[in-house]
C-alpha cells in the first residue's frame, strides 16, 4: 500500500467548540435581573460550580468522541479516493476480506462463556454466533485501520477543551512570572493526595523549566482535615516572613506535624522568628484570605483536593506525570500558534 499523508483542519468556528466555562464576555452577560439588580453568568458558578463542570466535561467528551469518529470517516473517504473506491468498498478490500471464519470450537466457547443470555441449543444457533464473532473482529480491524491511517496523516485537533479563567495571588506562585503556562493548584496541607503529587509537580517545573510555573491556593476540607485550615493559615505568615515555599514543602514533607505547636517547632527550624509567627498564627489574621481562596475555588467548580487548572484546563486529583505533560504541551502548542498568528499580522 502507497504510503501517504494527509492534513486535515477542522476550524473550530465550523465545528463543535467546546465551551469556556467562563470568558470575559460571558461572565459579564445577565441571566436574570431583580428589582433592577443583574445576576450574571459567573455568580451561577458559585452556586452550581461543581455541577456546572462536570456538565461540561461530559459535554467535551461527547464531542471529542464524535470528532474521533468524523476524523476516520475523512481518512477512510480519503484512501478510498485514491483507490477510485467507495469507502465501505475499501474497507472491504483491506479489513473484512482479512478477517477469517470463526472456528465451531471458537464459537462454542462464546457460546458457553454467554449462555446465560440465551435458552437456545448451540447448534441451533450456531451460525449466528459464528456471524456475531466474525462482525466483532471485523468492527474491531476496521478500528485499528483507520488508526493506521491517522498514524501517516497530520491531523490537527482544534476543538478547546473546557477552559476556567482562574486568578492567582502572584506572591504564591513558584517559577518565572512570564511563563506561556500556569498551573494553579488548589490543596489542603492535610491531604494525603495532596502531599503523594508534590513530587510529580516537582519533576513537571524541572521538565518545563523557564515555561511553566505553579501557583498554590488554599482549599482546606476541614470537616475531614482538622488541622487542614490552621496549616493553610500557617502558610500565610511564613509568606509574611518571606519563607512561604519553605513553609509550604516543610508541611507537605511531614503531614503528620501540622498542630499548631508542631507548626511553631517547623517555622523556627526554617529561621524564622518564633514568636511573631506564633502570635500571627494564634490572631487568626489570616483566616479570612484563607476562606476567600476555599470561595474561588468553589466559583470555578472545585470541590475535592488536589485540583489543578492548567491555563484554565481543569485536571483532578493526584495524577501522574503523564497526565500533567499532556495538557502542558497542548497549551504550549497552543501559545505557540497563538504567536505566530501575532506575529504574521
Amino acid at each position: 500500500m502507497k504510503n501517504y499523508a494527509f492534513h486535515i483542519i477542522f476550524v473550530s468556528a465550523l465545528i463543535l467548540v467546546g465551551p469556556r466555562v467562563s470568558s470575559a464576555q460571558d461572565s459579564q452577560k445577565a441571566v436574570a435581573t431583580v428589582d433592577g439588580q443583574a445576576i450574571y453568568e459567573q455568580d451561577l458558578m458559585s452556586v452550581a460550580g461543581p455541577n456546572l463542570l462536570e456538565l461540561r466535561k461530559q459535554e467535551f467528551k461527547v464531542k471529542s468522541d464524535a470528532l474521533s469518529s468524523l476524523i476516520r470517516k475523512k481518512l477512510v473517504e480519503a484512501a478510498a479516493k485514491k483507490k477510485g473506491l467507495t469507502a465501505e468498498e475499501l474497507l472491504k478490500q483491506e479489513v473484512d476480506s482479512k478477517i477469517a471464519e470463526p472456528s465451531d470450537d471458537e464459537a462454542k466457547g462464546y457460546y458457553l462463556a454467554a449462555k446465560t443470555g440465551t435458552s437456545l441449543p448451540f447448534e441451533q444457533i450456531k451460525s449466528q454466533v459464528k456471524q456475531l464473532l466474525k462482525n466483532t473482529e471485523i468492527q474491531q480491524a476496521r478500528e485499528k485501520y483507520t488508526d493506521s491511517l491517522r498514524d501517516k496523516a497530520e491531523v490537527s485537533i482544534l476543538l478547546p477543551p473546557p477552559s476556567v479563567q482562574v486568578e492567582y495571588d502572584p506572591a504564591r506562585v513558584k517559577g518565572s512570572a512570564d511563563t506561556p503556562v500556569t498551573i494553579v493548584e488548589f490543596a489542603d496541607f492535610q491531604c494525603p493526595y495532596c502531599g503523594k503529587v508534590e513530587p510529580t509537580l516537582r519533576d513537571v517545573l524541572a521538565k518545563y523549566n523557564g515555561r511553566v510555573k505553579l501557583a498554590y491556593r488554599d482549599f482546606p476540607l476541614s470537616q475531614i482535615h482538622e488541622h487542614a485550615e490552621v496549616a493553610a493559615e500557617a502558610s500565610r505568615c511564613a509568606l509574611a516572613q518571606g519563607k512561604y515555599w519553605q513553609m509550604h514543602d516543610a508541611m507537605f514533607a511531614d503531614q503528620a506535624k501540622l498542630d499548631e505547636a508542631d507548626l511553631v517547632k517547623t517555622a523556627a527550624g526554617l529561621g524564622m522568628d518564633r514568636n511573631s509567627f506564633e502570635s500571627c498564627l494564634k490572631s487568626g489574621k489570616y483566616k479570612t484570605m484563607v476562606q476567600q481562596d476555599v470561595e474561588a475555588g468553589s466559583e470555578v467548580g472545585v470541590s475535592a483536593t488536589p485540583t489543578f487548572f492548567i491555563n484554565g484546563e481543569f485536571l483532578g486529583g493526584a495524577q501522574s506525570e503523564a497526565d500533567f505533560v499532556t495538557i502542558i504541551d497542548r497549551q504550549l502548542a497552543a501559545a505557540t500558534s497563538k504567536n505566530s498568528v501575532l506575529a504574521s499580522r
